[in-house]
Order: C-alpha cells, then sequence, then structure tokens
C-alpha cells in the first residue's frame, strides 16, 4: 500500500514539474493609457496559447523604466514617448534590435461641457490637472504646450499634479479639477467629461509609443513571441478601435 501511495505521490510530482514547466510568464511594463488595449490583446494571445500568462504593470512610463532599471521584471516595455525608451537604452537595459514603433496619440483637454473651450481660455480656470511631468509624457507634452503657447506662467500656480493620465483624468471626473491634460483615447472612454479641445500639434512632439524586448524578454520565446503579436494587422485593428493610429 505505501509502495502504491508513494508512486502515485511521484505521478503527482511529476504532472506539476511538467506543468511547471510548460508555463511561461510574460511580465508587461506598460504606459497605463495603453491599458485597455494591452489588456485585450494579451487577453487573445493568451487565449491562442494555453499556459501563457500575462503578469502587468501599469503606471507612468518615467516610473516604470525606473522600477526596470531597479531590478523589477520586465520583459517587454512600451513607453508613452521616446524619453524613456531612450533612458533605458542608454542604461543597456533593453534589446535595442527590437525598439520600433507601437502606436501614436493625440493631446487633448478633456473636462465636463461649459468649461474651457480653446487654449486661451485655461487662464480663466481655477485647477487644471496634469501628469507630473519629470514621469508622465503626457505632463510633459502639455507643459512644453503651454510654453510655445505662452500660458506657461498664468497657469503654473493653477496646475494639479498626478501620477499618471488616468488620475488627471478622475480629477476631472470628480470635479476635483475644471480639466485636464490627457490623450485622446483617455477622453474617450470617460463618462462623464469629453474632450474640450485638441492641443494643437505644432506645440509639442507626435505622441510616440516605442515598444521593446527587454533583455530578459529577447531571451523569453512566448514574450518574443508576444511581441511579434503587437505588430501584426489583429494589434493594430484593436489599437483603431480605441482611437490609436499606428503611422
Amino acid at each position: 500500500m505505501k509502495i502504491v501511495i508513494s508512486m502515485m505521490t511521484t505521478v503527482v510530482c511529476l504532472f506539476l514539474l511538467a506543468a511547471a514547466a510548460q508555463a511561461a510568464d510574460i511580465n508587461l511594463a506598460v504606459a497605463v493609457s495603453l491599458k485597455e488595449v494591452v489588456n485585450e490583446l494579451s487577453d487573445s494571445f493568451a487565449k491562442k496559447h494555453p499556459g501563457v500568462r500575462f503578469l502587468k504593470n501599469y503606471g507612468g512610463s518615467g516610473q516604470l523604466a525606473k522600477q526596470i532599471e531597479s531590478g523589477a521584471p520586465a520583459d517587454i516595455f512600451i513607453s508613452a514617448n521616446l524619453e524613456w525608451m531612450d533612458y533605458l537604452k542608454g542604461k543597456q537595459l533593453v534589446d535595442r534590435a527590437s525598439v520600433g514603433t507601437f502606436a501614436y496619440n493625440q493631446l487633448v483637454f478633456a473636462g465636463t461641457p461649459g468649461k474651457a473651450v480653446s487654449l486661451k481660455d485655461l487662464v480663466r480656470l481655477q485647477r487644471i490637472a496634469v501628469g507630473s511631468p519629470k514621469s508622465v509624457p503626457a505632463g510633459a507634452y502639455a507643459l512644453e504646450a503651454l510654453e510655445k503657447a505662452g500660458l506657461a506662467k498664468q497657469l503654473t500656480k493653477k496646475l494639479v499634479m498626478a501620477k499618471d493620465v488616468r488620475e488627471c483624468l478622475v480629477y476631472a471626473e470628480r470635479g476635483e479639477a475644471d480639466g485636464a491634460f490627457v490623450y485622446k483615447t483617455d477622453a474617450l472612454q470617460a463618462r462623464k467629461s469629453k474632450v474640450l479641445f485638441s492641443i494643437p500639434q505644432e506645440l509639442y512632439p507626435r505622441v510616440t509609443y516605442p515598444a521593446a524586448l527587454t533583455n530578459s524578454g529577447a531571451r523569453n520565446r512566448d514574450a518574443a513571441a508576444f511581441f511579434s503579436y503587437l505588430k501584426s494587422g489583429e494589434a493594430k485593428a484593436v489599437l483603431a478601435r480605441y482611437g490609436f493610429t499606428t503611422h
């Protein structure tokens, strides 16, 4: 009886070890404005590749880059601007050959109807939500636009700093800010706010999302396969549905 139980235990252990060997983790570090898109794409990929598990970390691009630099697990990094991708390239923490553009977006000002209707009308507002420019690309884009428009000094004391674009939108939705600088794709998903006006493109660099495999990701076969999937026609169709562009 003891021999039978021992054999059964051995079989179970071998089964569990085999299952563990087949399971694959893909660690993602992605700009929070891509959350819905990446959730949908990772779910679709996982259905076609049983055993693959995604571990997702969404946040401000600068925050994510610093986490990767500090050793946080990441196989794929997608930033909301080129600066933080270049930062990790400089630290030799991403596979340079894999770096490419994933998508493009547009900066807008969102809020409840009846608020500001143009850039020059922002001076009439009391509180304006913006991502912290040190770690949130949308905030950096917004401040550059305000500088070029000659409004930065007038609005400095009105700015409410947020940890990422989603928090900016929450401030506007709750009425804690009269409006927020966010991406067009975020505003399109808002429940109470809407796009009040688009920021003229000549005032800030084009919102570009670079993507890359990290050094560990380049050695992860499943991560590399998902990275290739992100360039597929199916992925581009999902991006378009959420308001992103790919060219």
